[in-house]
């Protein structure tokens, strides 16, 4: 006999769109995509991308981030940290492993290490 197998739906991410403004904190449990303008701290247990024309001001908090747009702000990452070309950060990075395109700007202080960033001392 022939098993029924229901495939899984792919991992949805959170949207935040282009035009969009928001003030606050955010926490999600998966990922989550990031193209408008965010004031707060974001807490996410899996993959944070912030796009071309997306900005941060405030903390983020993650298991991976790709970054192509503006952050002004600490960012703790489990495991991996991506700077993409159009990448603009300024603050701390906590990062267990940190990728960096030619083009990118980071101005601040980086640490990276195997302890998991919530325990690393500022």
């Amino acid at each position: 006999m022939a098993k029924n197998t229901i495939p899984e739906p792919p991992p949805s991410a959170n949207l935040i769109q282009s035009g969009t403004t928001i003030t606050g904190d955010i926490q999600s449990n998966g990922n989550i995509r990031i193209d408008g303008i965010l004031t707060g701290t974001i807490n996410a247990g899996g993959k944070v991308i912030l796009g071309s024309t997306g900005s941060v001001e405030g903390d983020i908090r993650c298991m991976n981030a790709d970054i192509e747009g503006r952050v002004n702000g600490s960012i703790r990452v489990r495991e991996l940290l991506s700077f993409k070309a159009t990448a603009d950060v300024t603050g701390e990075i906590f990062t267990g492993k940190l990728a960096i395109e030619p083009g990118a700007r980071f101005t601040g202080t980086c640490r990276m290490d195997s302890a998991p960033p919530d325990q690393t001392e500022e």
